[in-house]
């Protein structure tokens, strides 16, 4: 199958849904300097996934992933910080980090 949209990558969706999980997760959460930090770098994955694909060529495709896997990285990380300042549960961060 060929790929024509960016919303026909599955890495696409998959981070789609990630976002959607990141803004639920910390919807409620006042310290909003790590909030928007964390939204930013998940939809950052998903955004650069999209904008790589849209650039045409390969070389800048693969440039965009390594952004967004960069990205995801941070995601991840910030994951850490969430459950050492109690911002999520154990099985919350795991959740969210399942999502790599």
């Amino acid at each position: 199958m060929r790929i024509e949209r960016f919303e026909d990558i599955d890495a696409w969706k998959e981070r789609r849904e990630l976002v959607k999980v990141i803004y639920e997760c910390f919807k409620d959460n006042k310290d909003y300097n790590f909030k928007d930090q964390i939204q930013r770098a998940a939809i950052s994955i998903m955004s650069n996934i999209a904008e790589g694909f849209d650039r045409g060529s390969n070389k800048e495709f693969i440039q965009f992933f390594v952004i967004a896997r960069a990205s995801a990285s941070e995601v991840r990380s910030l994951c850490y910080a969430a459950l050492d300042n109690e911002y999520v549960s154990e099985q919350m961060s795991e959740e969210i980090k399942k999502n790599f």
